[in-house]
């Protein structure tokens, strides 16, 4: 049985008014009370004026009520939802610059198409390789592409939606 003191993984999906200064005040709420955001997405959502932050924190079941209650007393925020595992889908975006020559391009290409990766920019000694997925398949990625030797890489947070017909528009 799951202990709900013990810190979970959580994605917090919240729509907020899009207007200077709200990522800053939603960060300042995790910060002054010592929470750790793993990561945080701002992107425009299909209604003109709304954002989506997509949060990712590792809390328990008590401090997630705390943020989420938190979270709804700042005016900017319209809707405050925590996404479900089962009925999620999360996709997180990694950039790998992989040396490459003409000697092991075409193995590089081929160990990035096992991952359903795709080749973005080729050099004469490097490609760089955009992945897409759950953290444990850009985990997986990211280690074969480490045999070919990894020169850069960059990885954002999580966007996350629920499935099917759900949907989470703003009510207030």
């Amino acid at each position: 049985m799951l202990n709900n003191d013990e810190p979970t993984r959580n994605i917090l999906s919240v729509l907020v008014l899009d207007l200077d200064g709200i990522i800053t005040r939603v960060t300042a709420l995790f910060t002054r009370r010592g929470y750790n955001l793993i990561s945080l997405v701002s992107a425009k959502t299909e209604t003109e004026g709304i954002n989506r932050l997509t949060i990712v924190v590792d809390a328990s079941e008590y401090h997630i009520e705390q943020i989420t209650k938190q979270l709804h007393k700042l005016v900017q925020v319209l809707k405050v939802v925590r996404l479900d595992d089962d009925t999620t889908i999360a996709r997180s975006l990694m950039l790998v610059k992989v040396n490459a020559t003409n000697s092991n391009r075409t193995q590089v290409v081929d160990a990035a198409s096992i991952f359903r990766a795709r080749v973005v920019d080729v050099s004469p000694d490097s490609v760089v390789i955009e992945a897409t997925g759950v953290p444990s398949k850009l985990r997986a990625f990211l280690d074969v592409m480490e045999g070919f030797g990894v020169r850069e890489l960059v990885q954002s947070g999580q966007v996350a939606l629920n499935r099917g017909a759900k949907t989470f528009a703003p009510s207030k």
